[in-house]
């Protein structure tokens, strides 16, 4: 390690020392996005950095790792810039790790494979900004174990109610509260459409530090609604009859001198060309994208064609886009775009990595996208669509993988060893669910005919 390194991390350990910090959290996300990683005593920090915290590969979700010889280890290498105490847990700080593997960079680590993306760009002197919103539900349980929202009300139209943002602003606080400690710039909570559902918003980062700061909030939710008994959940559509989460993301791109480049204020819908590309290649690859964006069974239980059982929805159904308009899959506004079909059950590095490769497609090409809609999508027939030519995303988790199968530009793009352990992993998933038998199974058939 160099010697300017070393003097680094031994700045880090004493900063990390006079906060009180003995341990240090060497984290990283398995495919599915999830928070991994183990405890470091502090005096053994420049370990993390230097040679990385081991792991058993095929311990973890993805790799596809062997189960012996050199490559069966996976190794956590920490990024220094990462490191922050967590003041929801005294003692304690996060650093960010991404993969190795025999001592060399794992191309099928998430958080590399959005840094190989991010290095596209720049090559091209652009940034990726990315504001992200999440929803998200603090739940309970009833008597029978089942998950209730802990502020329970009857309104037709939860949407900013006080008395329900009240019950849990405790929770909500602290949340807030340790975010801003990290370095996050809070700036709104709301209450949501749904009884218990909520959205935090906080200023946008570069790519790769929204996915890492995403990642930081999950782990501070998470932890801070445990203590005070409560459940905090990313899961997309937790009940039919309400309202599901959103995971809305806000993509601009800049130059080398911080200028927005996809915005045009003379144009009608504010985008410049490069802007129209990227719409172009989100639009041409969101059948394949769903596969990383809604990632569940569950994700396709929000993304319904017609009505809803809950009665309203902001979940986009149909591959088109449009100025200001929440209908539609892409949502151009203010000079950058808004993604608006990923949920919180997806891995963000892969979602973020996705976009990219899709947009940069678009670039690339110069593809063109369709004309805009400016109308409500929720208020067509099918023939409107037909006669518009607008197609629909996947209604499953199973077309969405075949969708990621047959894009062979987003496999490329993304790694074709990546996506087909992404695949690999998800396709199990799928069939499980197709062959489990529900509730209203039996209520429907058990006597049936």
């Amino acid at each position: 390690m160099k010697p300017e390194l070393i003097k680094a991390v031994e700045a880090a350990k004493t900063k990390m020392a006079s906060q009180g910090v003995h341990t240090i959290i060497a984290q990283f996300v398995d495919i599915h996005g999830s928070a991994k990683g183990k405890y470091i005593p502090l005096a053994h920090l420049q370990d993390v950095i230097e040679n990385g915290a081991g792991f058993a590969g095929p311990s973890i979700w993805g790799t596809g790792l062997p189960r012996n010889g050199a490559r069966s280890e996976f190794y956590g290498q920490g990024d220094l810039t990462t490191l922050q105490a967590l003041p929801w847990m005294p003692g304690y700080a996060r650093i960010v790790c991404s993969g190795l593997v025999d001592g060399q960079p794992f191309s099928d680590c998430s958080r590399r494979v959005l840094m190989q993306q991010i290095e596209r760009l720049n090559q091209l002197g652009y940034t990726l900004n990315v504001g992200i919103e999440p929803e998200f539900f603090l739940v309970n349980q009833d008597a029978s174990g089942r998950p209730v929202p802990e502020a329970k009300d009857n309104l037709d139209k939860p949407s900013y109610d006080l008395k329900a943002l009240a019950i849990v602003r405790e929770v909500l606080h602290r949340i807030e509260v340790g975010l801003t400690a990290c370095g996050f710039d809070v700036f709104q909570i709301d209450h949501e459409d749904a009884s218990g559902q909520y959205e935090l918003n906080y200023h946008y980062s570069d790519a790769l530090k929204a996915a890492d700061r995403f990642i930081l909030f999950k782990m501070a939710a998470d932890f801070i609604a445990e203590e005070a008994g409560l459940t905090f959940t990313l899961m997309p559509k937790p009940f039919a009859d309400r309202p599901g989460s959103g995971l809305h993301l806000h993509l601009s791109l800049t130059n080398q001198a911080g200028l927005a480049v996809m915005a045009d204020a003379s144009d009608t819908h504010g985008l410049s060309n490069i802007g129209r590309h990227c719409v172009a290649g989100l639009l041409a690859h969101s059948p394949a994208l769903a596969a990383f964006h809604a990632p569940t069974v569950n994700s396709y239980k929000r993304l319904v064609i017609g009505q809803s059982l809950s009665g309203t929805t902001w979940a986009p159904v149909h591959i088109a886009w449009g100025y200001n308009n929440r209908t539609t899959v892409v949502r151009a506004v203010a000079g950058r775009l808004e993604f608006r079909l990923t949920d919180g059950g997806s891995n963000i590095y892969a979602a973020l990595a996705s976009v990219i490769a899709a947009m940069l497609d678009g670039v690339e090409h110069q593809l063109n996208p369709p004309l805009p809609i400016d109308e409500d999508l929720y208020e067509w027939q099918a023939t409107d669509f037909e006669t518009h030519g607008v197609k629909t995303l996947p209604q499953s988790l199973g077309e969405a993988l075949v969708a990621l199968e047959d894009d062979r530009v987003l496999a490329n793009a993304l790694g074709n060893s990546y996506v087909a352990e992404y695949i690999a992993t998800k396709q199990p998933e799928w069939i499980d669910y197709c062959r489990s038998v529900s509730d209203w199974e039996y209520k429907r058939y058990l006597t049936w005919p």
